[in-house]
């Protein structure tokens, strides 16, 4: 209770001058869902009478969309313990304080295909996973929001967001089945309308907890001690992007500079070369158990390694990035466990791109990230995500919310995440126990978001 006493007074400190953070109505907790393609969700309600809506938590796009009025929406979906989820389904005649928006609106980005300033303003977002996008008009409604730190004061929030009449590709797959919520900086997202109608600081964090549980406050500023690195801008539009000068795989350190996106919308980590092979290859120098040879298993993951069947723990080598100006990131959870016909597997978490480097939601567990817009620079800060008390609001029980590397002991890596890793310390080989739960190929890669715009 002391230590959770002064986090909340040092919160309290950081946000003196500024608004109260405030978070969703149904409170600030997030679930990493293995079913639902290893994303982050939390419920959302709209409109009058309020209506929930499990939305999937993505930096790497701008707008906030919905289904909507739509002809082939996905409505439930049953889980692995076969578990129905049921959705609901956005419609603007059910809520009395909706409307649509008009071409003439400052949010409309497709002016150029409306036939009039009156006429109803259209979308359409594409996402870098092959063949997936949403379609449809853009509205405007109440997103009801309350204080994070007592949540004695409920905030109404009018936003604009997607009334996704058409989605294509993971939508109609399992990934984000109820909505996406996208949290970039560009004017249309709910950050940046929450800010400028004073309703809470330009900044946000998000926590992503080594057992699947997170937590999503907006207005926090992050607090002192943290690491911190600048944002890359582009005038156009602008991301979460930063620099990387070094990276450290099991002690060998090699300088390295390129850039990267820090985008929760996208399941693993995507390099592309020479950061890729540098830390792929020494990797694999390190690593003890013997390379994972087949070709037909179609992993998605190029480095893999056979595990015995008999076998209790394996060790495989840290990874460490060097930010730009300075500051450490200790990778807690660079690797995945995956169950094959063949026996199981542990695979490093990283996928070679094409273009751009995404650092994803694995190589962000055990952090709170800070996504600063004021100040303009990404914050973190070793976390496990129990700061602040929450209730469970989702419609799945939590023990479904598994984080990609479940047969890592969170035991054998928490020592990392309790303490910011700001001198760079730490060990060249992790040694995790390995759980009896590991992930089935066939459910788990069928589907592997990538929810970056295009």
């Amino acid at each position: 209770m002391v230590h959770r006493d002064k986090i909340i007074k040092g919160r309290r400190l950081a946000t003196a001058n500024d608004q109260t953070p405030v978070t969703f109505l149904d409170g600030n907790e997030t679930y990493r869902l293995d079913d639902l393609g290893f994303l982050h969700y939390a419920n959302v309600s709209i409109g009058t009478p309020a209506v929930s809506f499990l939305v999937a938590l993505d930096t790497g796009s701008d707008l906030f969309w919905l289904p909507c009025d739509c002809s082939k929406c996905v409505r439930g979906l049953k889980t692995s313990d076969n578990q129905m989820i049921e959705f609901n389904i956005y419609s603007l005649n059910s809520s009395n304080t909706s409307s649509k928006v008009p071409c003439s609106s400052a949010l409309c980005e497709q002016q150029n295909q409306c036939s009039s300033p009156q006429s109803n303003c259209p979308y359409e977002v594409l996402y870098l996973s092959n063949g997936t996008s949403s379609t449809g008009v853009l509205v405007e409604d109440v997103l009801h929001l309350t204080t994070d730190e007592d949540k004695t004061k409920a905030v109404e929030a009018k936003i604009t967001f997607g009334c996704g009449q058409t989605q294509t590709g993971s939508f109609l797959n399992g990934a984000a089945p109820n909505g996406l919520f996208g949290l970039g900086m560009d004017n249309v997202s709910v950050p940046s309308i929450l800010a400028n109608e004073n309703l809470a600081s330009n900044s946000f964090s998000m926590c992503f907890g080594v057992d699947g549980v997170g937590r999503i406050t907006f207005g926090d500023r992050g607090s002192s001690g943290q690491g911190e690195t600048p944002f890359n801008l582009r005038q156009s539009h602008p991301t979460y992007n930063v620099s990387i000068t070094q990276v450290n795989v099991g002690g060998n350190t090699a300088d390295l500079d390129f850039n990267a996106i820090f985008d929760s919308g996208t399941s693993f980590t995507y390099l592309n070369d020479p950061a890729y092979t540098l830390i792929s290859e020494n990797f694999n120098n390190l690593a003890i158990e013997k390379r994972h040879t087949s070709n037909s298993s179609g992993l998605p993951f190029e480095y893999c390694y056979d595990l015995s069947a008999n076998q209790t723990s394996f060790k495989y080598p840290s990874v460490n990035l060097t930010m730009n100006g300075g500051d450490y990131f200790f990778v807690n959870d660079p690797i995945i466990v995956i169950s094959l016909q063949g026996g199981d597997v542990y695979c490093l978490g990283i996928v070679k791109s094409d273009n751009v480097n995404i650092i994803g939601q694995n190589f962000m567990t055990g952090y709170r990230i800070v996504f600063d817009r004021e100040r303009m620079v990404l914050g973190w800060k070793a976390s496990d995500c129990y700061d602040i008390e929450a209730s469970n609001t989702l419609p799945v029980n939590p023990t479904t919310a598994v984080p990609p590397a479940i047969a890592v002991n969170p035991e054998a890596t928490s020592g990392n995440a309790n303490n910011t890793n700001i001198s760079g310390a730490s060990p060249s080989i992790t040694s995790p126990s390995r759980h009896l739960k590991t992930l089935f190929y066939a459910l788990t890669f069928a589907l592997i978001p990538f929810f970056a715009l295009i």
